[in-house]
């Protein structure tokens, strides 16, 4: 008697259900919890299932709804995890297979990288609320200064969705992707936010390492083991972030040194950190370089060639002729070069 799937299929239907099975039970759990739905008491003399007055309730209730739901997304720093998901696409476009022969799983590494590296936002954001809330830059923007989130409904929202990334790595690839999801969260959430950033200057060089691991975890999803290749991805991220949030923290100065946080600007000054964005700028370049060498093809080079010279010499015109307005040129600057890299890399796979 032939048996009606094979193993490796078997393998797969099991990993799919329990993944839907955690996401069924997030589901559950945030209903009893009342997380995202509002608790609103409709006049009770509204009898009528389709008077006017019923709608409007209804109508309330969505309104309401859809704000704590945009609260929830606000806690995950969702145009953080816009980039941190393309890098993780770039590390599949490197391995090649997965993102170009199975697109239920590339899905389901979007999700759980999502949910993973939200978690460890979320949990960012919850113990550092009350410095937030002295911080002009997140006091009216983030929710929990603002008080639309409890901090205990933040806090188990922030453990559900990593538990949930992490568990999804675990059952639906490999448990190698889970500890590197898990090591990723506690690093950043624990180690950066709570010892780092209020001890040393160099907070944000050694927390770099949680940001820059998204592609070695991707990689590690879709191969079960870990190769050069993503590493190199790690390494142009990992040195990419100081001048990255360097030049962050130098406009925003004051609003550190209010909140007592010892960011490299605020210890060592700006012309200190000016210089250390100019070399960091050319390690960088250098690395971009270095993966043309390992891997890439000449639109890649072409490419990373010109976005490399104008990080440089955009990184010696604010040295040369500093203004916190400059900074956040620059600052913007190097958001459209990782994500442009990102992308040169993804279309240039496709090219070798």
């Amino acid at each position: 008697m032939t048996s009606l799937f094979t193993f490796s299929e078997m393998k797969d239907i099991s990993s799919h259900f329990h993944t839907a099975m955690i996401f069924w039970f997030f589901c559950i759990k945030t209903k009893e919890h009342n997380f995202f739905h509002p608790v609103i008491d409709c006049n009770s003399n509204i009898k009528r299932e389709y008077s006017p007055a019923a709608y409007g309730c209804r109508w309330k209730k969505m309104k309401l709804l859809i704000k704590n739901i945009s609260n929830y997304l606000k806690l995950t720093k969702p145009k953080i995890m816009i980039l941190v998901i393309i890098l993780g696409l770039t590390g599949l476009a490197v391995e090649k297979n997965l993102i170009r022969h199975e697109p239920f799983k590339l899905l389901l590494i979007i999700i759980a990288l999502y949910l993973s590296g939200g978690s460890a936002n979320a949990l960012n954001q919850y113990f550092e609320r009350r410095i937030d809330a002295r911080m002009s830059r997140t006091a009216l923007k983030r929710p929990l200064p603002q008080g639309s989130i409890k901090p205990v409904h933040a806090l188990i929202f922030s453990i559900a969705i990593g538990l949930m990334g992490v568990l999804i790595f675990g059952f639906a690839f490999n448990w190698l992707t889970a500890a590197i999801s898990l090591s990723t969260i506690l690093f950043y959430s624990l180690l950066y936010t709570l010892w780092l950033k209020p001890r040393t200057d160099l907070n944000i060089v050694i927390g770099g390492i949680a940001g820059a691991l998204a592609p070695v975890g991707t990689w590690a999803a879709a191969t079960g083991k870990i190769a050069l290749l993503p590493w190199l991805l790690f390494l142009i991220t990992f040195f990419w972030t100081p001048p990255h949030f360097w030049s962050l923290a130098l406009y925003y100065k004051d609003d550190y040194n209010k909140a007592e946080l010892p960011m490299f600007p605020v210890v060592r000054g700006e012309q200190k950190t000016l210089k250390q964005i100019v070399y960091y700028s050319f390690i960088v370049v250098a690395l971009t370089l270095i993966f043309y060498l390992v891997y890439a093809g000449l639109f890649y080079l072409i490419i990373a060639g010109i976005l490399g010279a104008l990080l440089i010499f955009k990184a010696y015109a604010i040295r040369k002729k500093y203004s916190p307005e400059k900074a956040l040129g620059f600052f913007k600057y190097t958001i459209i070069y990782m994500f442009t890299i990102c992308l040169t890399i993804i279309i240039d796979s496709y090219l070798i």
